[in-house]
Parts: C-alpha cells; structure tokens; sequence
C-alpha cells in the first residue's frame, strides 16, 4: 500500500497489488515472482536457480521502477526485520508487526524470507507475533514445543518477556522446554521421567522451580538448584506452566515450561 501512493505509482496506475509477487501483474513472468526456477533432475533431488530474468528480485522492470525513498520493493523485501524496523521508522502500522517480530529475536529475518525456511522454533515466535498483534477477546491457551531453539541467551529473555505480555493479557502459556532460564520464569513445572523413553514417563516432580530444585531424584532439579543457590538435590527431567494468575518472586509473570534433562 505505501508503495501504491508513491507519484510514480499513481501516475503508472499502480494498485497495491501490483507490488505483491503473487499478483501476475507485478511479478515476473519467468519465475512467476519465485526469484528462482526449479529444475528438475532424473536421478537427484531437483535443484533451485536464481531466474535469469529478474535475478532473483521477484518483480518485472516496470514495477521495480517504482521507489520509496531509493528503494524498490525488492530492496524493501531483502531487508532485515531490524533495518526495515528503521527505515519505516514513521509508519506506525509497519512498525508495530516488524517490533513484535524484534522482541521475540528475529531481527535477522528478511522480510521476503519463504516460509518453508523457517525453523520450528522460528515459526512458533512467528505465531507468537500474530496472536500478540490481534486483539485479545476470550482467554486462549498457548502450547509451544521448545521455542528457544537456535536462540542466543539474549534473544530467550526476549521470549519470555513476550510470554509475560500474553500472561499480562489473560491467556495462558505451556512451554515444553530445555532451556533453563524458560524453566527458571516458570509458575509451575512439572517434570517427567526419571529417565528418557522406557525408563521415563513417570511425573518425577511438580511445582514452582523451588519445589523442583529441593526434589531428590530430579535431573532438573540438580541444574536448577545451582541457579537458584539451593542445596543440590539428586538428579532427572520436567515439564512446566503458567497461568495468567500467577507471578514470581520478582513481580513478573513467567511463561510456562515442559522441561527435559538440561
């Protein structure tokens, strides 16, 4: 749409839906805005090549003709969440979407990036975004599946403060979960086990992370009580959750957790 009310758009007749590559209008001819072409092979796995028409910009001549302050849309669409969160810096309702996906850690994704690329991971803070953009009407529960995974330890405070905000709002969280710090945020863990496959299985501890870290025979606990400063108990692994309720020691509202052996 910003793009479409640009004097160059306007005079050229241009709707918005000209700049979007599933449009045929806008979108090249060759790779039918793919950026790539597949080809296949009889005995291997079929291969992607940049399109030799648009170069892998998506877009024909006339349409990439069309700029915003020096950039085209597939210059826009090579961006970084965290440069275009700069760019668009005065556009309110680009902004608001692109910091969303920023809190949760993916500042590094592109804003073309194919969805079949996204890790796990990636996608469920994706949909983290989604349900914290639209306005919250009945309390939901969310389950994610080891959302940290690839994350830096700083983008995973960032995780937890954006599962504090859907607290904050009257959902619930349940995170099954590895990492520690997640555990750590947690209301209310419960741990499985003692062991992995025919040797687990068996609730080996419940409760805040305090009760987890005091239970003799908790893997979990072991970890968690060097984090906490507790005397460490015996070891295992745990699952955990939240509820929009509840709410640490330090004020803050931690996201749920399903915990594995650290």
């Amino acid at each position: 749409e910003l793009f479409a009310t640009t004097p160059l758009a306007k005079q050229k007749g241009f709707t918005p839906g000209r700049f979007s590559f599933h449009v045929a209008d806008g979108r090249c001819a060759q790779c039918e805005g793919k950026g790539q072409i597949q080809v296949e092979m009889h005995f291997l796995a079929d291969v992607w090549v940049t399109c030799e028409v648009c170069r892998g910009r998506r877009y024909n001549s006339e349409t990439l003709s069309v700029e915003y302050r020096g950039k085209n849309i597939a210059h826009v669409l090579a961006m970084e969440v965290d440069e275009a969160l700069q760019f668009f810096g005065n556009h309110k309702h680009i902004v608001r979407p692109l910091q969303l996906l920023a809190d949760v850690g993916l500042g590094y994704l592109t804003l073309g990036q194919p969805a079949n690329t996204f890790s796990g991971g990636e996608a469920q803070r994706i949909k983290l975004c989604a349900e914290l953009a639209r306005r919250p009407r009945e309390h939901t529960i969310y389950v994610l599946d080891e959302p940290t995974t690839g994350l830096h330890v700083d983008d995973v405070q960032k995780l937890v403060l954006v599962c504090n905000r859907l607290l904050d709002r009257g959902d619930s969280v349940v995170v099954i979960e590895h990492h520690l710090d997640v555990i750590h945020a947690a209301d209310h863990v419960l741990e499985l086990g003692p062991e992995a496959g025919e040797h687990g299985g068996r609730l080996v501890a419940a409760g805040p992370p305090e009760t987890i870290a005091a239970t003799p025979g908790s893997h979990t606990g072991r970890f968690l009580a060097r984090r906490l400063g507790l005397a460490t108990a015996t070891s295992a692994p745990a699952v955990a959750t939240r509820t929009s309720r509840s709410k640490c020691k330090n004020g803050k509202r931690p996201a749920s957790t399903d915990e594995g052996e650290p």
